[in-house]
C-alpha cells in the first residue's frame, strides 16, 4: 500500500486521535470526518440500502457525509444530514469525482459495488480509500485501494497478496423508518387464511428466485401464495417460469420492506450465493421462520440461530423444506420466532467501520511511500 500525505498536527490526523476526549461520539473518533461514500448503481437493494444506512449512521454522528450516486431514487432514502452529489453520466465521472474529493476536502472516501471501487482507483491515495466487499474481492476493482471491509469470514481467504489493510465487518439491522401499515392479503385479493410465503431480493440469476418459484410450484398447496418484492433482468424470465400460475406475485421494488414482511408467515432466501443478506436480518427482525439457502454469509452468522438450511441451487431441497412446513399445522407454522438480534446492532456496526478509518489510515503512516505510476 502507497504512503499518504496526510497533514495533521502533533500526529493527531482526525481519522488517529482516540481516547476521552469531550468531543469524542460512541465510535472512539473525537474529530469529525468528511467521508464520502461512492455508489452509481442503477437499483437499489441490499447493497445500495446498506451504503446509504451507512451514511445515514455516520452523519447521525456529526461527521459531513457526502453520496456520489447516478439517480434520485437514492437521495430520497439519505438523510437531511448526508451531502448528496448527483453524477448521472458515466461521462467524466470519474474526473468529476476527483474533484469533488479536493473541493470537499474528503478525508475517506467509501466505495461499494464494481463502478464506485473502479472509478475510486483512479483518486489519489492522498485521500484514505475504502470498500465494501458486497460481492467479493477483484483485483482490478480492489488492489489499489486502502482497506477493504469484508462481510464475513470467508472472503479474507480470497484476498490473496492484497497489500492494503483488512477487516470482517457484518451487516447489521439498518435503522427503520417510521411503521407504514400494509395489508398484502387484502392489497392483492387474497383469502385471509392464504398463507404467505415471500422473498425480498433483486430479479437476478444469483438470488436463486427461479429457484423459490419452481420449489413453490411443486409443493405448495392451493391455500398459499408466493409473493417476491425486487425488481432486475430476470423479471421476464420468472414470470414465463411461473406459468401464470395466480398464487405467484411478483411485486417489484418496495420502499415498505418491513410492512411487506409483517404481513408474511414465512420468509425464503433461496440465494445461490449471498455474501451477507439484509433482508434476512430484517425478516429476523419480525420474528419470521425462516429458509435459507447454506451460502458463504448466511450460514456463517445465522449457525447459531432457528432456521432451515437448504442447499443452494436444488430445487430438491428447498422443496423438502417448503413441505415440512406447510405439513405443519396452523398455529406451527404462522408462530414467530425469537432471534438474538444483539449481534446486529447498528451502532456497533457504524461504529466499527469509522474505527476501520482510522486503522487504514495508521497502516498509511507506517508503511514507506511508494513510487506510483500512472496509467491512462
Amino acid at each position: 500500500m502507497s504512503g499518504k500525505n496526510l497533514n495533521f498536527e502533533d500526529t493527531r490526523h482526525p481519522l488517529l486521535f482516540k481516547g476521552d476526549d469531550a468531543a469524542a461520539d460512541r465510535t472512539g473518533v473525537s474529530t469529525k470526518l468528511r467521508i464520502l461514500h461512492v455508489l452509481f448503481a442503477s437499483e437499489i437493494a441490499g447493497s445500495e440500502r446498506y451504503c446509504i444506512d451507512l451514511a445515514n449512521g455516520q452523519a447521525a454522528l456529526g461527521h459531513e457525509v457526502h453520496l456520489a450516486a447516478r439517480g434520485p431514487n437514492m437521495a430520497a432514502l439519505v438523510s437531511d444530514r448526508v451531502i448528496f452529489h448527483r453524477l448521472k453520466t458515466p461521462f467524466l465521472r470519474r474526473l468529476r469525482l476527483r474533484r469533488l474529493i479536493a473541493s470537499s476536502k474528503i478525508e475517506v472516501a467509501h466505495a461499494h459495488l464494481s463502478s464506485g471501487c473502479k472509478a475510486l482507483a483512479t483518486v489519489s491515495d492522498t485521500v484514505t480509500r475504502v470498500a465494501t466487499l458486497h460481492v467479493g474481492f477483484k483485483a482490478k476493482q480492489h488492489a489499489h485501494l486502502d482497506g477493504v471491509i469484508c462481510v464475513n469470514r470467508a472472503q479474507t481467504s480470497r484476498l490473496g497478496v492484497y497489500a492494503g489493510r483488512s477487516a470482517v465487518i457484518s451487516n447489521w439491522l439498518p435503522e427503520r423508518g417510521a411503521d407504514r401499515p400494509l395489508d398484502l392479503r387484502r392489497q392483492l385479493n387474497l383469502p385471509p387464511v392464504t398463507r404467505l410465503v415471500g422473498a425480498v431480493g433483486r430479479l437476478h440469476p444469483s438470488k436463486g428466485n427461479d429457484i423459490l418459484i419452481s420449489a413453490f410450484l411443486q409443493t405448495a398447496p392451493k391455500d398459499a401464495a408466493l409473493v417476491i418484492v425486487g425488481k432486475g433482468p430476470q423479471h421476464a424470465a420468472l414470470q414465463k417460469l411461473a406459468r401464470g400460475d395466480k398464487r405467484i406475485h411478483l411485486l417489484g421494488y418496495s420502499d415498505n420492506v418491513a410492512g411487506f414482511l409483517r404481513n408474511l408467515d414465512l420468509f425464503v432466501s433461496p440465494s445461490r450465493e449471498e455474501s451477507a443478506g439484509l433482508a434476512i436480518l430484517e425478516a429476523m427482525n419480525e420474528g419470521l421462520p425462516i429458509i435459507t439457502t447454506a451460502t458463504e454469509g448466511p450460514a456463517e452468522y445465522l449457525r447459531e440461530h432457528p432456521v432451515r438450511f437448504v442447499d443452494p441451487g436444488s430445487v430438491e431441497s428447498l422443496s423438502e423444506a417448503l413441505a415440512d412446513w406447510f405439513r405443519a399445522d396452523d398455529v406451527t407454522a404462522s408462530a414467530r420466532v425469537t432471534y438474538d438480534m444483539r449481534p446486529f446492532s447498528r451502532l456497533a456496526g457504524v461504529g466499527n467501520v469509522l474505527h476501520f478509518y482510522s486503522e487504514v489510515a495508521q497502516e498509511a503512516l507506517r508503511t514507506p511511500p511508494a513510487i506510483s505510476i500512472l496509467r491512462g
